[in-house]
This record gives structure tokens, C-alpha cells and sequence, in this order.
């Protein structure tokens, strides 16, 4: 029997953007004129195309062939009521973050943010969102948390996994010296600017292995974070990664671990094994769920890092990652499956804690 996900607080469904037309009365005289007069329609990112199955399933999308995830109704019948949420997390992950232009960029976000704020946040109570940040400048980044951060609706800052340079590199440090001062985790979520290529070994020639090795890019900046010292400067800071998988983490920390005692003259600021510090900082959302189907296999990778602590319950709402309405992972222990439904997102979320008190 499958436990139930009634009450559960849902930590990733997406909020999509239809086209620009929706952000128009939420930007200023100048970026009104520049897209309509430009012709720029929407800024979709190659990372979820708007066709694809993964990127929402059939039933999921609104009739007459719209994007998934655009819709409050069908988000809310589906994943709202459908999954029993008694709280959800909205993530646009949209071209703002992105553009080259940075003015232009910060510009997108704060029109995301608003009217998310408005046209669905003020509409549907059980719904929270994340602030989508200009993440290639710092200081237009800050000034969209300042001027966010009074909404207590917005309880966490976004930002994509990929972007001009690592993510613990000192230029993003006021970005989280500001989520940390106002309570806020700072999440990483799969999707990329591609300002270069998503793999390591260069550009692939299938959308499949673009959105496999976006795995890979999370792991990259999660050592970033790491080595560079970002945990050490802002010890109240937390990390989510946001469909980033979850199979990989015990091998990673092994490797970082052993890696880190073999080199940590290199980063004597990183005065802790990084398996301990991610225990501490970092969290990771169940889906997509990578792991084994068997019950055995389950159990042996969940014995191998603090997966009760460590896991949020999501449902990618509306990406297609699990077959029917199973968005618990098969064999996932009832403990863990309660903690990461309740218990790990108030912890990790302070503003939750504050709602519903």
C-alpha cells in the first residue's frame, strides 16, 4: 500500500510562463516597448521544450495544446488537490536568468516574480513561491530579494544550475548573504543559460544527454559552494537542489570526502569533510527519483546517506518524472517518506514554519 501524500508540503511544481504577454503590465514603459516593438514572445529555455512529454504530461496540459504548468486550475486539481499538498512551492525557471542583457534580464524577473505574486500566489493560499533572480549581476539580484523579501509568500531565492561561472565564486556572495539574512535557502534547479556546453566532455547531440548531465552541473556547483568557502562565510545558509536526482550522492560524497583529505591544504578554510557539511547546508528533492526499483536496492542506497534528513518531497508538477499518480518513490520507507513530506521542508524552510503556527 502506498502512504498517502495528503499534507505533504510539496517542494517543486512549476509555474510556466504562457508567453510575455502575461509579464507586460509588470514591466516598466521602456522594456513594455522594447518586447512588443522587438517581437520578443517568450524566453523559454532549451532545457524543458515546451513539446516535450517530460516536460508535462498529456493530461496534464491545457486543452488546445498550451504549455504544461500554465494553467492555476489544472495545477491546482492535479497537484494541489490531486496529491493532497497542503502547501506547494511555485519555480519559474524562465529565460530572465539567462539574457545577456542583465538590465534586461532583472527586468523578466522582477515581472515573474509580480505576477506570479498577483496572478497566482493571491489567488490560491496553498501556494509559496520562490524569487527568480537576475543570477548574472549580484547587486540586480539583491535589490530583487530586498524588494521580494517583505512577502513572506516568497520563501526561497532561484537560481539555475549553470550560468556564466561556478556558483561559489565571491561575485554571487551577495546573493547569499542576502537570502541568509532573510531566512531564505537559496535553490539550484536543472535547466542552463548555455553559455557553454552542459557536459563536461562538449556539446551532445541529443536533448536526451543535455537533460541527463544536468545532474553532473548540480554536482559541479554543489563543490563550488563547497571549496570555495560559501558555507564557512554564511553558516546559516541552506541549499536545495531541485531535480538534481538523488542517486548520486553517496558516491559524491565519498569522492569529495577522500579528495578532500587528501588536498585540504589547498582549502584550509573547509575545515569539515564535505559529507558533513552538506548534511548541515544542503537538501535534495525526490523527484525525479533515480534510484533502484527494488526493495533490497532502495534500502542499500538510502543506508548510505542521511536520506531522512536530507530529502524533500516534490513533484516536479507539471514534468513528467513518475508513471500514473505514484510521485512517492517505490519502496521508500514510511519514516523517511513522512519526515521528507513534513518534517525536512519546515526545517528547511523557516518561512513555512512561521505559516503555519
Amino acid at each position: 500500500m502506498t502512504l498517502s501524500t495528503q499534507g505533504a508540503i510539496d517542494c517543486d511544481v512549476h509555474i510556466v510562463v504562457p508567453d510575455n504577454k502575461v509579464l507586460l503590465p509588470y514591466l516598466d514603459d521602456y522594456w513594455r516597448e522594447q518586447v512588443t516593438s522587438r517581437g520578443i514572445e517568450a524566453l523559454d529555455l532549451a532545457t524543458y521544450p515546451a513539446k516535450n512529454p517530460l516536460t508535462g504530461r498529456a493530461d496534464w496540459r491545457p486543452s488546445g495544446g498550451g504549455k504544461a504548468g500554465t494553467s492555476l486550475d489544472l495545477l491546482r486539481s492535479h497537484a494541489l488537490d490531486g496529491f493532497g499538498a497542503r502547501f506547494a512551492i511555485g519555480n519559474v525557471v524562465y529565460g530572465g536568468q539567462a539574457v545577456f542583457n542583465v538590465d534586461f534580464g532583472a527586468a523578466i524577473c522582477g515581472a515573474v516574480n509580480q505576477w506570479v505574486a498577483k496572478e497566482w500566489l493571491d489567488q490560491e493560499p496553498r501556494l509559496r513561491a520562490s524569487i527568480v533572480v537576475p543570477m548574472q549581476d549580484a547587486e540586480l539580484a539583491v535589490a530583487e530579494i530586498e524588494r521580494c523579501a517583505g512577502d513572506p509568500r516568497f520563501v526561497q531565492v532561484l537560481m539555475l544550475a549553470t550560468g556564466d561561472v561556478p556558483l561559489g565564486r565571491r561575485q554571487h556572495w551577495p546573493i547569499y548573504r542576502a537570502a541568509e539574512k532573510h531566512g531564505l535557502p537559496v535553490a539550484i534547479h536543472a535547466g542552463a543559460a548555455h553559455r557553454f556546453a552542459p557536459s563536461y566532455v562538449g556539446w551532445p547531440s541529443f536533448y536526451i544527454e543535455d537533460y541527463a548531465v544536468q545532474s553532473q552541473a548540480i554536482q559541479g556547483q554543489l563543490l563550488s559552494l563547497i571549496y570555495e568557502g560559501v558555507f564557512d562565510k554564511f553558516p546559516k545558509l541552506r541549499v536545495v537542489l531541485l531535480e538534481s536526482g538523488v542517486a548520486w550522492l553517496p558516491s559524491f560524497l565519498w569522492r569529495a570526502d577522500n579528495t578532500w583529505r587528501a588536498l585540504r591544504m589547498e582549502v584550509p578554510w573547509v575545515t569539515r569533510a564535505p559529507s558533513e557539511i552538506v548534511r548541515e547546508h544542503v537538501r535534495l528533492t525526490a523527484q525525479p527519483f533515480d534510484g533502484p526499483s527494488e526493495a533490497d536496492d532502495m534500502k542499500a542506497l538510502l543506508d548510505q546517506f542521511p536520506a531522512d534528513e536530507l530529502l524533500l518531497f516534490a513533484s516536479d508538477y507539471p514534468h513528467w518524472q513518475f508513471d500514473g499518480e505514484a510521485v512517492l518513490p517505490a519502496h521508500m520507507p514510511d519514516d523517511i517518506a513522512r519526515r521528507m513530506m513534513v518534517d525536512n521542508p519546515l526545517q528547511t524552510y523557516p518561512r513555512l514554519l512561521e505559516t503555519v503556527q
